[in-house]
């Protein structure tokens, strides 16, 4: 019994997602559907890279996860299926996969039996993606999507920097999510075991563990579930108090 998640910015006062579930369904009625999300904002591939790279290394192996954050449906971009660490993926070669590591296969999405009999330039969830999952559901190898291609769409890079002396660390906010906390690219292996860290003009003068280190309304740093640096306000939204966005820069600063 395969399983296979759905991951899109569609919403949910629509229909599209119902609409995907049918395809799937009809083709492999014996397929276990998982939501991960859909309230991706529109057309924000990096924030879906990011959630799918939350979730899916959670699921067991052989799930199927499709992903549908795709500004340029219909568009140069191709659809793909890649086999990634014992998992499938399946979405738009734009960057939304970018983060599923390491890709060690993917096919091009071609082969009739993948895609609808008609298919829609604007709705390749329907059309392609959801059918060539379902395919996937009922047992079909990858390879038999179409040819072996290799990935090409890619996130822009935001590397983390380290000044000379090796106790500054500089990275970026990677996702904000819907308590307003801010998410970073500083993984915790190169955190300094004493640290203060500064966003904008505001400086956290040390790492927490929990929120309740601080008192309520109070700005707090640590690792978070992600395994990365975070930010947060207790009892409150770090991206409101902060006036930040996904992109600012974090500097962490090592403490004698």
């Amino acid at each position: 019994m395969a399983v296979v998640t759905l991951l899109t910015d569609f919403g949910t006062r629509d229909g599209y997602v119902g609409a995907m579930k049918g395809v799937i369904l009809a083709l492999a009625p014996a397929a276990v559907v998982v939501d991960i999300t859909h309230d991706v904002p529109p057309q924000d591939i990096a924030a879906a890279a990011f959630a799918l790279a939350q979730a899916a290394p959670l699921f067991p192996a052989g799930t199927i996860h499709v992903v549908v954050v795709d500004p340029g449906v219909g568009g140069r971009r191709r659809g793909v299926v890649l086999e990634s660490d014992g998992q499938i993926f399946v979405g738009p070669d734009n960057g939304v996969l970018s983060l599923a590591s390491p890709v060690e296969q993917g096919f091009e999405i071609t082969a009739p039996r993948f895609r609808r009999a008609q298919v829609s330039a604007t709705f390749h969830g329907r059309d392609v993606f959801a059918p060539a999952a379902a395919r996937l559901a009922a047992g079909a190898p990858a390879s038999d999507a179409g040819a072996k291609v290799t990935l090409e769409g890619r996130l822009a890079p935001r590397p983390v920097l380290f000044s000379h002396n090796g106790r500054h660390v500089t990275g970026h906010v990677v996702h904000v999510d819907r308590f307003g906390n801010l998410i970073t690219d500083i993984v915790a292996a190169v955190l300094p075991a004493r640290a203060a860290v500064r966003i904008g003009a505001v400086e956290v003068p040390r790492l927490a563990t929990a929120y309740e280190d601080v008192a309520r309304g109070e700005l707090v740093a640590y690792v978070g579930s992600a395994g990365t640096l975070e930010l947060a306000v207790r009892d409150g939204s770090a991206a409101e108090v902060l006036s930040v966005a996904r992109g600012e820069p974090v500097v962490v600063m090592g403490i004698a």
